[in-house]
């Protein structure tokens, strides 16, 4: 709220601020006009005040910034109601003495802040400078032509470049901006190209002039050119600062510079490159010819022109490393145990190339073939098989810049099982030879006994199949990275559609094994249930024959009591007998009756053997009277019928005990 009422106070004051000073300094007289200068002036009231005073004038200073502005030269008498009706103005200005003399005018000096793009520029001038100096000023900052530039964001409108700037008023800090209609629109600009370049690989034919050999090498747009000339010299032996080219662009000044930026001709280059007889010989041969010639390294400094001089070799200073990366061998020859020998060879590779490259596999070829081939479909991958050597000339380009490339290296570990082979020695190259022989046929093993050295390294890219393994791309070393991953991603293309197929059979295979196992299964419980069921018969019916061995044998004891009983008996009286004859009638359970006579002194139990003799126990079974009924059972066998009163005669039945 401050603030704003702050604001407000000085768009007030500052128009009759500028009004104050109509007659001798800015002939304004409507505070319309006034504030329109201001505004124009971003509410400056010196900056307005200088752009609008006559230049006869004298000098207007101001407290604040110690400008000299042009003025009159009055004094405090001059105006005495001014200076006392408007405090405000005398703490922003102070007066300088009358002088009858005129005060010669100070060079004011504009600021300008020019925007173009991304970029800023900052411009310093006097006011009597014209348009055209800031555009010939930003064509050499912003490396465009005055032809192309159209300065724009003046205040006053369109301006040509003629213009003198104090004639247009212009406060001290101002702010343009450069359009450029002619030229490509930012996406399409240098930087986009080049930025573009800096990931596309050159083929670079390089003609070796004394042996008349050609090489053909891939860079990408990064590599500096001081990477091409010493890769050259691990191929020519010439050390770079022997070597004399031709073919570079004349845009090529600097070894350190990208061949991007170096203005080759996309995607191949022809290059030749020499030996130059000494320093001075190069020298004349590039001012004779700096139309071809150009960039004869520098970075060698003139310390080491005499180096041979002092028994130093330009092998030795030159191709240190070069000679440092070939002192050990990749792989040991005859080496017998091939895991020991992909340590070395693994070990040997990153100290010449770094830790970024791909994961080999440590073991023989056939435990590589297990891991890549004989597990489940879904885990199952390609095999690539690199095979190195030494002394190709595309070897070190291959791996440093193919090889070990961030793209490639994930895309190897991700899909493939990577196995190396060094095929430098002789009879390492015998001894996998003999192995691509017994695994991938004789066809596949003179395609490689068959190459020659300039075409390795070979990058094979196997895929397992179910009766055979198939080679499905042999890659040699002259591709670039695009290429490569463009080929690997090809086979990948091949094996995944046969991996689909695999997982598919699998999964069927799996799904009637499955139903097999669970039929296999249920068809065990049913013979486990089936032989319990006969295992409880077979029980049953050894306790039933069991049981019924004891009925029998029960039985025939029972039979031979009856019958030891039956014979046991006295015999039964004749009814003309003239003792004393009880006659007894016996109703058994089943309703059937039985009758006897028995002496009425015979004893109770003789009655008792009688029925038993029936099949009929006294222990079983008891014999019940019925009038008066009681038990017989229960009487003393020993005594007589008639002492028990069954005499005469007597109907009694027998009853089981419970």
């Amino acid at each position: 709220m401050v603030v704003s009422e702050h604001l407000t106070v000085l768009k007030v004051c500052l128009p009759r601020t500028l009004l104050w000073h109509r007659e001798a300094c800015t002939g304004i007289e409507n505070i319309d006009e006034a504030i329109t200068l201001l505004e124009q002036n971003n509410w400056d009231l010196v900056a307005a005040i200088n752009g609008v005073i006559p230049q006869e004038n004298g000098i207007l200073q101001s407290e604040y910034g110690g400008e000299t502005l042009q003025g009159p030269a009055y004094g405090p008498t001059s105006h005495p109601t001014a200076s006392s009706s408007t405090p405000s103005s005398s703490s922003a200005f102070r007066h300088v003495v009358p002088s009858r003399q005129i005060v010669e005018r100070q060079p004011r000096m504009l600021d300008f802040r020019v925007e173009y793009r991304d970029r800023n520029v900052d411009v310093v001038l006097e006011d009597s400078c014209t348009v055209g100096e800031i555009k010939h000023i930003l064509e050499n900052e912003l490396q465009i032509p005055v032809s192309k530039m159209l300065l724009k964001g003046w205040k006053t409108g369109d301006v040509d470049d003629s213009t003198v700037l104090k004639t247009l008023h212009l406060p001290k800090n101002n702010s343009l901006y450069v359009l450029t209609p002619d030229l490509p629109p930012p996406s399409s600009s240098n930087s986009g190209a080049l930025q573009e370049s800096l990931n596309q690989n050159f083929m670079l034919i390089i003609t070796h002039r004394e042996v008349q050999r050609e090489y053909n090498l891939n860079f990408s747009g990064s590599s500096t050119i001081q990477e091409v000339k010493r890769n050259v010299y691990d191929l020519t032996s010439i050390p770079v600062r022997h070597q004399l080219w031709e073919g570079w662009p004349p845009s090529a000044t600097d070894d350190s510079m990208t061949l991007a930026a170096s203005g080759l001709t996309y995607p191949c280059h022809r290059l030749t490159v020499g030996r130059r007889s000494s320093p001075a010989q190069t020298r004349e041969q590039s001012e004779e010819q700096c139309t071809d010639v150009h960039m004869v390294s520098d970075s060698d400094g003139d310390d080491f022109e005499d180096a041979t001089e002092f028994g130093v070799d330009d092998g030795e200073m030159f191709g240190m490393a070069s000679s440092a990366l070939r002192k050990s061998p990749m792989m040991p020859e005859n080496a017998e145990n091939e895991g020991d020998a992909l340590l070395q060879f693994t070990a040997e590779f990153s100290s010449r190339y770094g830790d970024c490259h791909p994961v080999y596999f440590i073991g023989s070829l056939e435990a590589a073939f297990q891991e890549a081939f004989y597990g489940k479909a879904r885990d199952r991958k390609l095999l690539a098989i690199y095979l190195h050597h030494d002394e190709s000339v595309l070897t070190n380009v291959f791996c440093s810049q193919m090889l070990c490339a961030e793209s490639i290296v994930s895309y190897l570990s991700q899909n493939f099982i990577t196995w190396a082979w060094d095929m430098t020695k002789e009879a390492n190259r015998a001894r996998f030879l003999t192995m691509c022989t017994r695994h991938f046929g004789s066809v596949v093993a003179q395609t490689i006994r068959t190459q020659k050295t300039d075409q390795f390294p070979l990058f094979l890219i196997i895929m397992g199949k179910r009766s055979s393994n198939e080679v499905l791309n042999v890659i040699q070393g002259n591709t670039t990275v695009d290429e490569l991953m463009m080929r690997l991603m090809a086979a990948m293309e091949i094996f995944s559609a046969q991996q689909q197929e695999d997982i598919k059979d699998e999964d069927e295979r799996e799904a009637r094994e499955n139903v097999k196992r669970e039929q296999d299964e249920a068809y065990r419980i049913s013979l486990e249930a089936d032989r319990a069921k006969r295992e409880a018969q077979e029980r049953e019916q050894a306790e039933q024959f069991r049981l019924e061995q004891i009925r029998k044998e029960q039985e025939e004891e029972r039979e031979a009591i009856r019958l030891s009983l039956e014979q046991a008996l006295p015999p039964e009286p004749k009814k003309e007998s003239t003792e004393s004859v009880s006659k007894l009638r016996i109703r058994t359970p089943s309703g059937e009756f039985f009758e006897r006579r028995f002496l009425a002194s015979s004893k109770l139990q003789v009655v008792f053997d009688f029925v038993a003799s029936k099949g009929y126990p006294w222990g079983e079974f008891k014999l019940l009277g019925t009038f008066p009924r009681r038990d017989v059972t229960q009487l003393d066998p020993n005594k007589s019928l008639l002492e028990v009163k069954l005499y005469p005669q007597e109907t009694l039945f027998l009853e089981a005990k419970e």
